[in-house]
């Protein structure tokens, strides 16, 4: 165990002072606990009350304190980073304009709480401008957030070096978690909450006071889903978006809204009206070009960005015979069109414990704190309407003694004792007489005095009734909420949902594949495995250029819609699509640029896969088997293994099945004819010996391996490039693992059938 010294102080000889030894594990333990702790309360989780973290509530009561109102003019925003930065917040200014920002963004919140005024950035995903050139002030929702601190309606707390003091929550009459969402990462927890229509939830939390234990399945039908600033159409099933509510963790599938627009003739476009929250259309629009320029959806024509104020993105079509919601279902699989926004309710459910709520609670906290400070108000008031009927009886005392009253305030040196003791006055009502003006003495004064009394004697009934039933308090909470719902619901300018809640569209899914237009082609793939397709069935003999230095190896006709497999030295297949071949204009691309093929490797065979054919792949140990072209077809660049080969040995033959028979020959051209029955099929494996490769303590490769049929006997081409054929093939004939006999006279110097 490793102890930490802490050195409490030293001597004046600089000899340590108050030693004490403490494991490296425990300090360690409780440091990264303190860090752990502040970074959850006071960075990343919000108040399940206000829906704050402390930057946000910091710059709006900052923004109070410089009477940034609704209806004032703008500051600067440099001004407000200063004073959040200075008095409350002491981190840096970057991070506090950052967060100052966002508040304004009416496409990243659902009610901006800021009214920003110069360049704060854009849904393109564009920085804003530089906090000395951009201005801001307080929206109206913002002040119901800070309406009733000057009536100690919530607590507040020293800042960060005692010299002013902070809310520690914000009384918050507007429903604002929920209403604008929340996001952060904290130390072993996250949260992520997205913005709702204050319509819905206020009638939500209506319902909840009128029953108290109501359920997810009752309030989601109050509050559907999530209503995002940006819009689009949540497609999320209700099963789903209840059990999301129920536990607080969930998904919404958010896809962009979009229509088509008929340019005549049959002709016709999709335009993207909105897109999904949180998604930058500038990496939107890049994204959908590469899709474009890698052909990889070969019904999707082009896109452009027509954007001004509004979104407006076009969609071509590659003809005018493609199905629009075919086209679209396929973006949205290859695009950010369509996203998941993660649901995850851990909050600060009383401004120190993390925990995860479900929304009945979520809405409770809410309402509870409400009830709360309205309590708080109502005892404030009532403090100040107490005072006020003290003075205001004073007065009426005063004037009914008025002739009294100026001769002591004349005669005596210290008349306040004098009138307390005459009077029965108290020291508040006796300094209020001594402070009041020779003007208010005058008999209209009196009325004026005794009708604001039995005003206020009303008032202070009504409020010790509030204070102290409980229904009575609920009812006034309920007011409060319609005043919002109101003002800010449904029939407000913003207040109409956004966000549109559909049924995901059954279309019948339909392959990639299937959409690639079927063209002939010629592939051409060099000695160094440069490969490339020409349009078109050319002669395969024709004349082909290659690069200094390079030959050609593979010429084979294909067609678009085929699949090309390319078996290697390390016995893996690798799958290329023959659209996506680049041009033969060229002289290609290497294909090793297209599959993850090590350069040490080599490349055994390419051909045009045939669905239900097989191959018999061999190493150069002399072992192998049969293997189904469908069990081999790769849907990676890494390829899919299937002969294992050991060390120092490499896969030499891949010879596809056709005949009853197979032909191998090694490189000390022994040739061995044996029956395919005699080879087993696999899927993976190291295969089972084809030919004896060992003589006289000399190790030999197997060099090729062939398959046909004994009737027809056995081909191949010699050296003149003409087709022999031997069907007299006694001599070769054996048992699989034998050794073989002497290739006949005429067989090629390389050991190769083809």
């Amino acid at each position: 165990m490793t102890d930490v010294l802490d050195l409490d102080g030293a001597g004046p000889d600089g000899s340590p002072g108050n030693v004490s030894a403490e494991s490296l594990r425990r300090a360690l333990g409780d440091r990264y606990l303190q860090y752990a702790l502040s970074t959850i309360m006071h960075r990343a989780l919000p108040d399940a009350r206000d829906g704050m973290k402390p930057v946000h509530r910091r710059i709006l009561f900052a923004m109070r304190g410089l009477k940034l109102d609704p209806t004032t003019a703008f500051k600067k925003c440099a001004k407000i980073v200063g004073e959040v930065m200075g008095n409350y917040h002491p981190h840096g200014d970057q991070a506090i304009y950052d967060a100052l920002v966002r508040l304004a963004q009416d496409f990243a919140v659902r009610y901006p709480l800021v009214d920003g005024q110069g360049n704060f950035g854009n849904i393109d995903g564009d920085n804003p401008a530089a906090q000395r050139y951009t201005e801001a002030r307080l929206t109206q929702i913002a002040t119901l957030l800070l309406d009733g601190l000057d009536e100690d309606a919530v607590d507040f707390q020293p800042n960060y070096d005692g010299s002013e003091e902070e809310p520690a929550v914000l009384p918050a009459a507007f429903p604002n978690l929920l209403a604008n969402g929340s996001s952060g990462i904290a130390v072993g927890m996250a949260t992520n909450i997205p913005p709702h229509n204050v319509g819905e939830l206020c009638d939500a939390l209506l319902h909840c006071i009128k029953y108290p234990g109501a359920t997810v399945e009752t309030l989601v039908d109050f509050v559907p889903g999530p209503d995002f600033p940006t819009g689009g159409i949540l497609i999320e099933p209700r099963s789903s978006i209840l059990q999301a509510y129920k536990t607080g963790r969930g998904a919404f599938r958010l896809r962009a809204r979009w229509q088509v627009e008929d340019l005549g003739r049959g002709t016709w476009q999709i335009i993207v009206t909105e897109i999904p929250y949180q998604v930058q259309k500038s990496k939107l629009i890049e994204r959908l070009a590469e899709l474009v320029t890698a052909k990889k959806i070969p019904i999707f024509g082009d896109v452009r960005d027509e954007s001004a104020e509004d979104v407006r993105i076009v969609i071509e079509p590659r003809a005018k015979t493609v199905d629009p919601a075919l086209l679209m279902e396929t973006l949205f699989r290859q695009s950010d069109l369509e996203i998941r926004f993660p649901l995850n309710m851990n909050v600060l459910k009383d401004g120190r414990t993390p925990e995860v709520l479900d929304l009945p609670m979520m809405l409770r906290v809410f309402l509870d704190h409400r009830r709360e400070v309205l309590v708080r108000r109502s005892r404030h008031r009532l403090e100040k309407v107490d005072r006020r009927i003290e003075i205001l009886e004073g007065y009426l005392i005063a004037y009914l003694n008025l002739d009294r009253v100026i001769e002591i305030i004349r005669n005596e040196d210290e008349p306040k004792p004098i009138m307390m003791a005459e009077f029965g006055l108290t020291e508040v009502q006796t300094e209020a007489i001594l402070n009041m003006r020779l003007r208010s003495l005058r008999r209209l004064e009196e009325f004026e005095i005794k009708k604001e009394r039995e005003e206020l004697q009303d008032e202070r009934d009504a409020l010790n009734a509030l204070i102290g039933d409980e229904e009575l308090q609920w009812k006034r909470v309920g007011t409060q909420i319609r005043e919002v719902r109101e003002k800010f619901g449904k029939a407000s300018k913003d207040g109409a949902r956004r966000t549109t809640i559909e049924d995901a569209p059954q279309i019948e899914e339909v392959p990639l594949e299937a959409m690639i237009e079927r063209e002939p082609i010629t592939v051409i793939c060099s000695a160094h495995g440069w490969v490339r397709a020409q349009k078109g069935h050319q002669p395969l003999d024709a004349e082909i250029k290659y690069k200094d230095g390079d030959t050609g190896r593979f010429v084979f006709h294909a067609e678009t819609t085929d699949k090309l497999m390319l078996f290697g030295s390390n016995g893996r297949f690798y799958t290329l699509a023959c659209d996506k071949l680049p041009g033969g204009r060229g002289m290609g691309e290497p294909v090793r640029l297209m599959i993850d093929l090590g350069q040490e490797d080599e490349i055994v065979d390419l051909f045009v896969h045939r669905p239900g054919t097989k191959r018999i792949v061999a190493g150069s140990d002399g072992k192998g088997f049969i293997v189904a072209e469908d069990d081999a077809v790769a849907q990676t660049r890494s390829g899919k293994q299937v002969l294992i080969v050991d060390e120092g040995n490499k896969a030499v033959a891949c010879a596809l099945v056709s005949g009853d028979m197979v032909a191998a020959v090694g490189s000390n051209r022994k040739l061995l004819v044996f029956p395919l029955d005699e080879l087993p099929e696999m899927g993976r494996g190291k295969g089972v010996i084809l030919q004896k490769l060992k003589f006289a303590r000399q190790q030999f490769e197997l060099a090729d391996v062939t398959t046909f049929e004994r009737a027809n006997g056995l081909s191949w081409h010699d050296p003149a490039g003409r087709t022999r054929t031997e069907t007299a093939l006694a001599s070769w004939i054996g048992a699989r693992a034998s050794a073989g006999a002497d290739a006949p006279r005429g067989f090629p110097r390389d050991n190769k059938f083809t």
